[in-house]
C-alpha cells in the first residue's frame, strides 16, 4: 500500500511517470525519427524541433494509454504498470499526458504547418487507438496511419516541403501493422477476458503469429525495391532474408517469451531505417 508520504515524494512520482510512458517504444520511435531527420538533411535546429515534437507526442501517447487502461491492467495483474499497482494516481498521469500533448502541438507546428499537421495526425491516431479503436476491428488503422505519417513529418519539415516517396509511406504503414500485431500478441488472452476485441484478438494468437512476418518482410521488400526501381534478386535477397529471419524468430519466441514478437518488429524497423539511411533516403520528390 502506498503511504501519503511516499505518494508525495517527487522522486517517486518522477520514477512512476517514467515507468508509465512506455519508455521502450518512446526511445525507439524518437531515436529513429531523429536519425531520419538528420539523414534527410534537416538543419540542427529543425532536427531538435522534430525530435522534441516526437518525444512529447510519444510521452502523451504512453501516458494516455496507461491512465486509460489502469483498471484493466490492475484486473489482469500486469506488472510494470505504476498506475495499475497504485504507485501513482491516474489523474496525475492524465495531467502529464495532457501537458505533453499541449507541448507537442506548438513544437509540431513550429516545423511548418504541413509537417505539423502530419505529425499531429499521427498523434491523434495513437490517442484514438488508446481511447477507443484498440477494441474494434479497426485497431490496426491507427498504427498504419501513425507510422506512415512519421517520414512525412520529416520531409515536410525540409525547405522544399516534399512528401516522401510512396514506397516509404507504404513501408511505414506496413511496419505499423506489424508493430501492432507484435505488441498485442502477448496480451491477447487477457484482452479477450476484459472485453477488448481488436483485430488481433479476433484473429487469435495462432493466426497472429503466422501473419506477423508478412507486413514486416513486405515493408523491407518495398524499401529495398523502391530506391533503385527494380533491382535484381541479389540486391533484395539480403535485407529480405534478414527481416524474414528476425520476424520468424520473434514469432517462434513469442510463444514462450513475452514481447519477443514486438522486439522483432522493432528490430525489423531498425533494419528498415538502416536501409533508408544507406540508400536513397526518404525518396523525396519520387513518384
Amino acid at each position: 500500500m502506498v503511504t501519503p508520504e511516499q505518494s508525495t515524494s517527487p522522486a517517486r512520482r518522477v520514477s512512476a511517470l517514467a515507468g508509465s510512458c512506455h519508455p521502450g517504444p518512446l526511445v525507439v520511435v524518437t531515436a529513429l525519427t531523429a536519425a531520419l531527420a538528420v539523414t534527410a538533411g534537416q538543419e540542427p535546429g529543425r532536427c531538435l524541433l522534430t525530435t522534441g515534437a516526437v518525444l512529447t507526442g510519444q510521452l502523451s501517447i504512453g501516458w494516455c494509454n496507461d491512465a486509460f487502461d489502469a483498471r484493466r491492467d490492475s484486473a489482469l495483474g500486469r506488472r510494470g504498470k505504476p498506475v495499475a499497482d497504485g504507485t501513482i494516481e491516474a489523474r496525475e498521469v492524465w495531467t502529464a499526458a495532457c501537458a505533453a500533448l499541449a507541448l507537442c502541438v506548438p513544437l509540431s507546428l513550429a516545423c511548418g504547418r504541413a509537417a505539423g499537421a502530419a505529425h499531429l495526425t499521427a498523434v491523434a491516431a495513437a490517442w484514438g487507438y488508446d481511447l477507443r479503436l484498440k477494441a474494434t476491428r479497426w485497431s490496426w488503422a491507427p498504427y498504419a496511419v501513425a507510422f506512415a505519417a512519421l517520414p512525412a513529418f520529416v520531409t515536410l519539415g525540409l525547405p522544399g516541403r516534399s512528401w516522401p516517396a510512396w514506397w516509404v509511406v507504404a513501408a511505414g504503414a506496413l511496419l505499423g501493422v506489424g508493430a501492432h500485431l507484435g505488441d498485442v500478441l502477448p496480451d491477447i488472452r487477457g484482452d479477450l477476458a476484459t472485453g477488448v476485441r481488436g483485430w488481433p484478438q479476433r484473429l487469435g494468437p495462432g493466426r497472429v503469429r503466422l501473419l506477423l512476418p508478412v507486413p514486416l518482410v513486405s515493408a523491407t521488400a518495398l524499401l529495398a525495391l523502391g530506391p533503385a526501381g527494380r533491382p535484381g534478386a541479389r540486391q533484395l535477397a539480403a535485407p529480405a532474408a534478414a527481416a524474414g529471419l528476425i520476424a520468424v524468430a520473434g514469432t517462434v519466441l513469442g510463444r514462450c517469451r513475452e514481447r519477443a514478437a514486438f522486439a522483432a518488429a522493432v528490430a525489423v524497423a531498425v533494419l528498415d531505417v538502416a536501409l533508408l539511411l544507406s540508400g536513397d533516403g526518404l525518396g523525396t520528390g519520387a513518384s
